[in-house]
């Protein structure tokens, strides 16, 4: 285990109570991915940056609204046709009593968030109510989430502000670290941003290098609009307000502005969820401490995302790893076979 991380996983189920799964489709490069809290929920806020989301429950999150919980977070590709795996997370959690008690029926309350992939592999492949079960499914063991190209990151890529001929392969990726007052915070991250991935010196993970082009030439044509976006989840076991949770998701941009350039552009969506596991009593920590631990994870977890796709793009490929893809691997020695016959 790396020293820097103690007992740690360096990644998003580090914080006690939470789950996360994936479904995957491999051939038709696009997925799904659910990150479900304790069954009484967890307090929850967002904050969108970038202007071309799509997203599902976002007003309820706001500071001022009634609900303060949500039981489930779903980020997914299939572009606004994947918003529709957030309904079998609901079928899936009302069937074991999992939601908001309204007197007639259990609601769960479950935001989502989707990536544009259909330019990757088919068009027509996009994740369903179906999906959002399998991805429940998959979350129930609680095995760690991993980084790569599956789930919601499987079509994902960067790098596309000179056009998506010179993208390269985003993927989901995850980060924690432990905090000074005994909690822990962690990210996970959807990457398909359209600028690049750097490192912390400014070196360039994935992509082109395109600011320096943008900034000497411009822009030859447009990138596609709401076709890019980084989704982010930053959970703790940290107790937080609504208030406080808001604040913490709007701090949590500086990670991506840290590991993306160019970053909340007019052609991203990018968007962070974040998710108190606290019943009420908990960790408690100083919110500056917090705010700086959950900027460094969500850098270090978008960061994790295309290190770990490069290396799976390179692998080689083999029947056992397309079909564990739904623990968190997946077969991409193809990737470009499958591109080309869809």
């Amino acid at each position: 285990m790396d020293e820097e991380y103690g007992d740690l996983h360096d990644d998003i189920t580090d914080v006690p109570g939470i789950r996360v799964g994936h479904w995957t489709d491999p051939v038709g490069l696009t997925g799904c991915s659910v990150v479900l809290p304790p069954p009484h929920g967890a307090v929850a806020a967002v904050d969108v940056r970038g202007a071309a989301p799509g997203t599902r429950e976002t007003d309820l999150l706001a500071p001022g609204r009634l609900v303060e919980r949500v039981h489930a977070v779903v980020l997914a590709g299939g572009s606004a046709f994947g918003l529709a795996a957030a309904d079998g997370v609901m079928s899936y959690l009302a069937e074991r009593g999992v939601g908001l008690p309204t007197g007639h029926a259990v609601v769960p309350i479950v935001p989502a968030a989707v990536v544009y992939d259909l330019g990757v592999g088919s068009a027509q492949a996009r994740p369903d109510a179906a999906a959002g079960v399998h991805a429940c499914v998959d979350a129930e063991p609680g095995s760690p989430c991993g980084n790569g190209l599956f789930g919601a990151g499987t079509g994902a890529t960067v790098g596309k502000l000179l056009g998506p001929d010179r993208a390269v392969d985003g993927g989901i990726g995850t980060a924690s670290r432990a905090l000074p007052g005994g909690g822990v915070v962690a990210a996970m991250a959807v990457v398909n941003a359209v600028g690049d991935v750097v490192a912390a010196d400014g070196t360039v993970l994935a992509g082109v290098g395109a600011v320096e082009t943008l900034l000497a030439d411009g822009l030859a044509r447009a990138p596609l609009a709401a076709a890019n976006t980084t989704l982010v989840v930053v959970a703790t076991d940290v107790v937080l307000t609504r208030t406080r949770a808001h604040r913490l998701a709007v701090v949590s941009h500086d990670g991506l502005a840290l590991a993306v350039r160019p970053v909340h552009t007019s052609y991203d969506g990018d968007t962070v969820f974040v998710l108190s596991t606290a019943d009420g009593t908990g960790r408690e920590e100083e919110p500056v401490v917090l705010e700086t631990a959950a900027v460094e994870v969500v850098a270090r977890a978008i960061r994790n995302a295309v290190a770990t796709a490069t290396m799976d793009t390179v692998a080689t490929a083999t029947m056992d790893t397309v079909a564990t893809a739904t623990t968190g691997t997946v077969a991409t020695a193809e990737r470009g076979e499958a591109q080309s016959e869809t």
